[in-house]
């Protein structure tokens, strides 16, 4: 499925938020995921089935400043 992540088109065998997480290897605690300009909750990374072309923002944590 072609996914277009931060900006970038992806073709990956997916099918939920939560699958590309897994197969990028990221860490579902440290990232905000938004679909289409939605905002998704890190209880339904699982349940947020993707689509051909959906765009994927991912939002990282980080520490930092004095």
């Amino acid at each position: 499925m072609q996914l277009t992540i931060n900006g970038k088109v992806e073709n990956l065998n997916v099918s939920t938020v939560l699958d590309v997480l897994k197969t990028k290897d990221i860490d579902p605690q440290l990232v905000a995921v938004e679909v289409n300009t939605q905002m998704i909750d890190q209880e339904n990374l699982g349940a947020t089935a993707l689509k051909e072309d959906d765009k994927l923002e991912f939002l990282f944590f980080m520490g930092g400043g004095a």
